[in-house]
């Protein structure tokens, strides 16, 4: 098969696809059911107007995604028949701060594996048209590329986490000493989280935020702030929130367990530094041993050779 062949056989695949996905949506075919056909005479009639509804949903590939939705659902959910690893994606996605489901990131997962299936295989029509892999190598290609699509959204998710993670640990000193202070000025525990999250901005701050809506809406500050560790699962903050507990149900002093802890993250940060300094400088002689060190060697061996071989 030419190369030309190859690409006129792909670019027929896409058109045929196209025009399925166009023809298949069309008024005459598409089926109207019967929600469709009631909701016109159900629907409350809005006096506001339509520039102030929400607006609707961007998705990750947008009307494609949108088009696919159906197949993507029972996608999903066979996916997650088979997967038993959604507890703990559950966990990650709270930990990731989104609102997004374990539902919406397997769909992601299958949008991904999916177009790494097209570029695998495009890539693979292409060198097989070419000559230079065989049949086999193409669905071998294919099936890593679909794979690697499937795997590279599960790294991203982790990629996340982990950048989130170090800025809610970077923010969190501050906040623990603005908390100490409007502590010892008097206020609650809950006085001091609403002014702390009404003063600071960013991931900690958003995540108070959420706990001071949960104790508004009539829960505990100790059972909010148990949730909130449950769903961030960082060391420190597991710490601060096990102190405070304690704090509240015992009455010791508020500031000074905030003080403490807000200390002890700024030491665990500067171990953490002085940790990749280490691994820092060991890396760093690699280059010198491999590298720089031959180089002086045979800058100071080489004269001493040469008086050598005149001598000779």
């Amino acid at each position: 098969m030419t190369p030309g062949l190859a690409a006129a056989v792909l670019a027929g695949v896409l058109l045929g696809t196209g025009l399925v996905l166009v023809f298949h949506r069309l008024p005459p075919l598409r089926q109207t059911t019967f929600a469709e056909r009631v909701e016109p005479q159900l629907r409350s009639v809005a006096p506001a107007s339509r520039l102030l509804l929400p607006a609707p949903d961007l998705t990750l590939f947008g009307p494609l995604e949108r088009i696919l939705r159906p197949l993507l659902r029972d996608a999903v959910h066979r996916l997650a028949r088979w997967s038993p690893a959604n507890r703990a994606l559950g966990v990650r996605l709270q930990q990731a701060g989104g609102s997004k489901s374990v539902s919406d990131f397997r769909a992601e997962q299958v949008l991904f594996a999916g177009g790494g299936f097209l570029a695998g295989g495009t890539a693979g029509v292409v060198l097989a048209g070419s000559g230079r892999i065989g049949a086999v190598s193409v669905v071998l290609l294919t099936c890593a590329c679909a794979a690697a699509g499937f795997l590279l959204r599960d790294y991203l998710l982790t990629q996340h986490i982990a950048r989130r993670n170090s800025r809610i640990l970077a923010q969190f000193p501050s906040l623990a000493e603005m908390m100490a202070l409007a502590v010892g000025a008097g206020e609650s525990a809950g006085g001091a989280l609403e002014r702390v999250c009404a003063a600071a901005q960013g991931e900690l701050a958003d995540e108070f935020d959420r706990v001071l809506a949960q104790t508004r809406s009539g829960q505990p500050l100790t059972t909010a702030l148990q949730d909130f560790s449950h769903r961030i699962r960082l060391a420190p903050l597991t710490r601060f929130v096990d102190g405070v507990t304690v704090a509240v149900d015992r009455g010791t002093p508020l500031a000074d367990v905030m003080r403490a802890q807000a200390q002890d993250v700024r030491d665990t940060a500067k171990r953490d530094l002085m940790e990749t300094a280490g691994k820092k400088e060991i890396a760093m002689m690699v280059p010198v041993i491999f590298g720089i060190l031959p180089l002086t060697v045979l800058f100071a061996v080489f004269p001493g050779l040469a008086l050598l071989r005149l001598g000779l």
